[in-house]
């Protein structure tokens, strides 16, 4: 019989293994002997077991209660048995209102009820591991919260299926955070426009639409026009709240203006652009963007106020009208940028419209300024000469005119006017003419150890951006010594639109280049281009005429000709007073107008009669022959 206080069955059980272990052979212990000992041990285990148990249950309820995350203990007719204090803080509900409550009304809407009855039912099916989903719960004072739901299952307390358990993780930072960084990667911060990147992206939709349906779309790329003097002149802060004004004002403008689905994004910088989709035949109505640029332009010309200060913006614009069709983002990019450029080069404040013909000659202009610096490293530049004539009777070869030759791999012979202007923009014009100068400089010294009296002078027109360098008169001066060539034999020719540059000390390079005996020759068109040699007292020594000027003076009716006949006469009396006695042209057609510049004083030329450009062995040609002439 069981003892009191006995676990039921206890007893039994020692018994039974007493009876067992009395019947083994070789034991010589009675039952009634091992009864007792084994009771003790089982009692022994049993409390060990119990102790154990009770442990793990504490550590459980500690951590039930303890941990961060919220627990939902669920029952075996999937409603709330239990929560921890993590979840009740959670959703801001009391442990009250939440016991017994079906499981499923935990969730904040139809559809996240929809999920978690899918997956808690799930979970309890045999040998299924835990899942996880974002659903949204009720909330007790904010409504809803987003959460990451745990669902797996815990054993119940008797026979039957295990129960639900939930643990609950707050995301609604996470998900905030989430959205800050979409934000971020599709949204400008500054003016909280969409940035480049979305933009690429709403691109690439439109055009494969486009595409798709064959229809139309509109891309116009914006820019303000001199934002640098806003930057420089009020601070970037003020920079950036105009660029704040002018996304509100094109946001406003495009929503109200425009009758197409739109896309107005900050690209970069002081750049926007805008999107345009074709209407429901995807069509285009150029006319209609056309008027939304211009309204735009007017609408950015009212002045924003900045500190008390008012900035009026003005815009350059290029407009694209294409079919999707054949068509891919960089083409369009491209297109968009270039005719904005061309926009710009046109005086700014102004918008154009794409042009197939006029695109063809822009991007040939554009990849040729690109590639100025490829040229440069591999030796692809060299320098002509085209010879300047007395127009007297002897027709000596006075002055050889440098210049340089892109012999382009893809494009040909390219000349200065080709790509001087690109080399401007690029920067590339220093190093354009530094080559100039060391080259021909070579090149006219050994003419000069070759010839020696019988050599012309070097005439080198210098580009404005090298004009105005500060390196200039150094560079010089060490190219003279390098060659050795006689700094009397060095003319350095300049036009009033670079003496007047107000970016550099041009007139203080030209004076300490003539203290070095250094020629100096002003090119004109007329005679008010000399009064800047009467103002600035430049020590000038030649002048080159060129232009309308000395065309019209090619013109055999005498009638035509008479009106420059007097101005040219009238150029030549006003340098001969401010000491110039030597004139030169550009331009000389012929012979007979070589002979009418001849009797209005002019003492040289050069153009088509005399030929064309040559290279250096050329002149050393033309030279030799001339030398042999000369001899008796």
């Amino acid at each position: 019989m069981p003892e009191p206080g006995d676990t039921p069955g206890l007893g039994d059980i020692a018994r039974r293994w007493a009876a067992r272990l009395a019947k083994v052979d070789g034991v010589s212990v009675s039952a009634e002997t091992l009864q007792p000992a084994l009771l003790s041990l089982a009692r022994e285990a049993q409390a060990e077991a119990r102790t154990a148990r009770d442990a793990a249950v504490r550590r459980f309820a500690d951590l039930y209660a303890a941990s961060p995350i919220g627990v939902v203990l669920g029952d075996s007719d999937n409603t709330v048995r239990d929560v921890n204090p993590a979840f009740v803080d959670l959703v801001h509900l009391s442990r009250e209102e939440l016991i017994g409550l079906p499981l499923t009304r935990l969730a904040a809407t139809p559809h996240d009820a929809t999920v978690l009855s899918a997956v808690v039912d799930e979970a309890l099916l045999p040998a299924r591991r835990p899942r996880q989903e974002r659903i949204t719960l009720t909330h007790g004072r904010d409504g809803t919260l987003r959460t990451r739901v745990t669902v797996a299952t815990i054993t119940a307390d008797g026979p039957g299926f295990p129960h639900p358990l939930l643990l609950v993780e707050d995301v609604h930072e996470l998900a905030l955070l989430s959205e800050q960084l979409r934000r971020q990667n599709t949204q400008d911060s500054l003016t909280g426009l969409p940035n480049s990147y979305h933009f690429e992206n709403q691109l690439d939709t439109a055009l494969a639409a486009a595409a798709s349906s064959g229809g139309q779309l509109a891309l116009v790329y914006l820019d303000i026009d001199g934002f640098r003097v806003v930057n420089d002149g009020l601070g970037p802060g003020a920079g950036d709240e105009v660029l704040r004004q002018v996304a509100r004002r094109l946001e406003l403008l495009v929503a109200t203006q425009s009758s197409s689905e739109a896309v107005l994004a900050r690209l970069s910088g002081d750049g926007f652009a805008v999107l345009l989709r074709g209407d429901e035949n995807g069509t285009i109505d150029t006319a209609a963007v056309v008027d939304l640029v211009e309204e735009a332009m007017r609408e950015l010309a009212e002045p924003v106020y900045v500190d008390g200060t008012g900035v009026a913006t003005s815009v350059s614009v290029g407009i694209v009208v294409a079919g999707g069709a054949g068509q891919t983002r960089e083409e369009l990019h491209r297109a968009a940028e270039i005719t904005l450029h061309r926009a710009k080069e046109n005086g700014k404040a102004q918008w154009m419209l794409f042009e197939q013909e006029l695109h063809g000659r822009d991007r040939r202009r554009f990849h040729i300024g690109a590639a100025i610096g490829g040229g440069l490293e591999n030796g692809q530049f060299a320098v002509d000469y085209e010879p300047t004539v007395t127009l007297d009777d002897r027709r000596r070869v006075a002055v050889v005119n440098a210049q340089l030759r892109w012999d382009h791999p893809e494009h040909g012979v390219l000349r200065p006017e080709d790509f001087f202007s690109l080399a401007d923009t690029t920067g590339m014009t220093p190093a354009l003419g530094e080559l100039l100068l060391a080259q021909s400089m070579l090149d006219a010294a050994s003419w000069q150890r070759e010839f020696d009296g019988g050599a012309p002078d070097l005439c080198v027109r210098l580009p404005t951006r090298l004009a105005l360098d500060p390196n200039l008169v150094r560079f010089v001066r060490t190219e003279l010594a390098r060659t050795g060539l006689p700094p009397q034999k060095l003319r350095i020719c300049s036009d009033s639109a670079t003496l007047t540059d107000p970016r550099g000390e041009v007139l203080e390079n030209l004076s300490i280049l003539a203290e070095l005996n250094v020629k100096i020759t002003l090119a004109v068109s007329g005679v008010a281009d000399l009064e800047l040699v009467h103002r600035h007292k430049l020590p000038v020594g030649f002048v080159i005429v060129s232009g309308p000027l000395v065309d019209a003076l090619a013109d055999e009716d005498e009638g035509n000709a008479q009106g420059a006949h007097r101005h040219f006469a009238m150029l030549v009396k006003r340098a001969r007073e401010l000491g110039i006695t030597r004139i030169g042209v550009d331009g000389v057609r012929d012979a007979a107008h070589a002979e009418r510049l001849a009797e209005l004083g002019v003492v040289a030329g050069r153009g088509a009669v005399f030929g064309e450009e040559i290279d250096a062995d050329g002149v050393r040609t033309m030279l030799a022959k001339s030398t042999e002439r000369v001899q008796p």
